[in-house]
């Protein structure tokens, strides 16, 4: 199992737990681009060209932000899990 799968995996078993180090790490590795940055919100688009303004708490990915980006990124992949 790659980084991208294991991140994968943690995300979706644990939403709230992932680091948000490790969480724009997965956007990342699933071909998302960091665009700008203002204050502490950073702005990602997806590879379809979706925007998901993202910020940590604290050291952590806020879990419904996590769960948009699994949501589109179902979305954008056909439905697959």
């Amino acid at each position: 199992m790659d980084k991208a799968e294991k991140l994968l995996e943690e995300a979706r078993d644990n939403p709230g737990g992932l680091s948000f180090t490790d969480f724009e790490h997965l956007m990342e590795l699933k071909g998302w681009v960091f665009k700008r940055q203002r204050g502490s919100h950073r702005l990602w688009r997806s590879p379809a060209s979706q925007t998901l303004p993202v910020q940590p708490r604290g050291n952590k990915a806020k879990n419904y932000q996590v769960r948009q980006f699994l949501k589109q990124l179902d979305a954008e992949s056909g439905g697959k899990k």
